[in-house]
């Protein structure tokens, strides 16, 4: 992975090469930054470049032999751990080397990976991934061998919130004490569910949105799209280049998406209780990463309805598809009401994120929008 590669974060790839200029590579670092943002391929760019025997002035020179085992993701030296769960081939204490072919393509094909699309490739069912004690000894053992060929180990762990209690130690205990010329990099979208300690001892590196100007060129020039059609992308992607992957093909999750949000309004409307219910037993089986996704786009359709119903039609994007559906029940949408809805839905996606209870968290949502969508 080079950094020429990367959408954007300029900013962020010259301090990174800086480091390494300066000799100043701290041995743990965070990249914590949102979903879509490229923070695990500024992490495998930077460990590349870190590697590399004939580094360029701003990235890696791509052909030495360091390089071309990283395009690969195989080089000896490098490292990587990453929530799995158990699947129909791999049935107990699964670790990452047991999903590592799979995770080498993923990276190779898009090194801008979602948490749902990487449950799909692993074939795991309803399940959430995991960073769990069995990883531990795993880790233990990579980083107790001796660099091979680089002058660093590195360990990239992407989402390390999704440690259990026992990974976390392990791992804090080898920050604490890390083997000779070995460099950590987490790589995270909620720091708020890592440990203080691990926190604490590294060096926080923030990965912002992508900015607009360079998705938008990023995407025209990937896509062959026209100028509008790619700045109505941009807007809705808000920084986030899976978004933008996904509004350029409309998948079957959005569809999906949409279908279920247009019933649940017309449920709530129309005061249909048991119709609620049996639209809740439908949600509460399609798992919790599906049930994030459909939150977090019910909430910004509730967004572009409530400008809708503020005339403010410049800054509202639609699909063909949503605007349809917007264009009559926008009226619903209302400042007496918007900021309660806004509420529920922003809880229910927190509650789901903490493996609340699918049917409870739903039903009580349902119930609560019977309320607000009449107010």
């Amino acid at each position: 992975m080079l950094f020429k590669e990367i959408i954007g974060q300029q900013k962020i790839k010259d301090k990174l090469i800086q480091t390494v200029k300066d000799n100043r590579i701290s041995h743990a670092q965070l990249f914590l930054g949102p979903e879509g943002s490229g923070k695990l391929a500024l992490a495998i760019a930077y460990s590349q470049y870190i590697a590399c025997t004939n580094k360029q002035e701003n990235d890696s020179c791509g052909v030495c032999p360091s390089c071309l085992k990283f395009a690969k993701l195989v080089h000896p030296d490098l490292h990587f751990v990453f929530p799995v769960a158990t699947s129909k081939t791999i049935k107990k204490d699964p670790v990452s080397d047991d999903y590592i072919s799979q995770w080498r393509e993923a990276i190779i094909e898009n090194p801008y990976l979602s948490q749902t699309r990487w449950y799909d490739i692993m074939d795991v069912e309803n399940k959430q991934g995991l960073i769990s004690k069995s990883e531990s000894s795993a880790i233990l053992r990579k980083l107790s061998l001796k660099t091979f060929e680089a002058d660093y180990k590195t360990l990239i762990m992407w989402l390390p919130e999704k440690m259990n209690a026992s990974a976390a130690n392990t791992l804090l205990k080898i920050i604490e004490e890390p083997p000779t010329k070995t460099l950590f990099i987490l790589v995270s979208e909620n720091s708020e569910q890592i440990i203080t300690t691990i926190l604490s001892r590294t060096q926080l590196i923030k990965i912002p949105q992508i900015d607009s100007e360079s998705l938008h060129s990023a995407i025209c020039d990937r896509f062959s799209l026209s100028t509008d059609k790619a700045y109505d992308i941009v807007h809705l992607a808000n920084g986030n280049y899976l978004n933008a992957m996904n509004l350029m093909d409309t998948t079957d999750e959005n569809t999906e998406n949409h279908d279920r949000f247009v019933e649940l309004m017309r449920h709530c409307y129309q005061n249909k209780i048991i119709e609620i219910v049996d639209w809740v037993e439908s949600v509460s089986i399609i798992g919790r990463e599906k049930q994030k996704s459909f939150l977090e786009y019910s909430i910004r359709m509730i967004r572009e309805n409530f400008m809708l119903n503020l005339n403010q039609k410049k800054i509202v994007y639609l699909t063909q598809q949503e605007a349809e559906f917007s264009n009559k029940f926008f009226p619903f949408i209302n400042k007496d009401n918007v900021f309660k809805i806004y509420e529920h839905l922003n809880r229910a996606c927190a509650d789901i994120e903490m493996n609340a209870y699918g049917k409870i968290v739903f039903l009580d949502l349902g119930l609560k929008l019977v309320k607000l969508i009449n107010k």
